[in-house]
């Protein structure tokens, strides 16, 4: 009876772990509105996306559970698009390394994969074009890569997405403002008055991707 209640504090931690994840990837994931031929979208926000905090916490398991428990289920099993706002987001503090990620994507059940239509990457850097170009088809199956669609402008969005039924940060409402003023901050040849730009190349993280590297080098 005691074994039970000494560890009943750490059940209790556990969940409230769980809860706050929970909270924090509710930020970067939502589902809402419908692109022009009526899917639905899922937005993914990059600056809220928490990979130092799901590494800290062991991994990527937690986004798993969120995405099985949360995410999937409202997707109902249709045909869907992504928008990913890239604006603001930081190596550092936003990026979990692409083996992370293609580990997730590899993870995710069949028909979710199928289901993707198209992953609509907003507001690109340069460098991460040159990147995905270059080792896209390295890191992702090539239905995924033959999916992306680089979006340079929220203008050039709402051809493909209903616009008042996506949520758009103010941010990211700013950002595209800059570069609307400022177009050579698309090339990496003038820096953001905020100071704040996205992070362009993803950081290689896995050997193949160091030799990919070198063999064009």
């Amino acid at each position: 009876m005691s074994s039970n209640l000494d560890s009943l504090p750490d059940s209790i931690d556990s969940a409230m772990s769980s809860n706050c994840m929970d909270q924090i990837l509710e930020e970067a994931f939502k589902i809402g509105g419908r692109d022009k031929k009526g899917r639905c979208v899922l937005r993914i926000v990059g600056k809220f996306f928490p990979a130092r905090e799901l590494i800290a916490d062991g991994g990527m398991e937690s986004l798993r559970s969120f995405l099985e428990r949360r995410v999937f289920p409202a997707l109902g099993g249709a045909p869907f698009v992504v928008v990913y706002m890239h604006a603001h987001a930081q190596r550092a503090e936003n990026y979990p390394g692409l083996s992370a990620l293609r580990s997730v994507y590899e993870a995710l059940p069949a028909d979710v994969r199928d289901g993707i239509r198209a992953v609509y990457f907003v507001h690109p850097g340069l460098q991460a074009r040159i990147f995905f170009a270059t080792f896209g088809r390295f890191f992702f199956s090539a239905g995924l890569y033959g999916k992306l669609r680089y979006v340079s402008r929220l203008e050039f969005l709402w051809q493909h997405i209903r616009r008042r039924e996506v949520e758009v940060p103010e941010f990211v409402q700013d950002h595209d403002d800059e570069l609307e003023h400022r177009p050579l901050m698309d090339y990496g040849l003038v820096e953001s008055d905020r100071h704040h730009r996205a992070f362009d190349a993803p950081a290689m993280d896995t050997a193949a991707s160091m030799h990919s590297l070198r063999c064009i080098s």
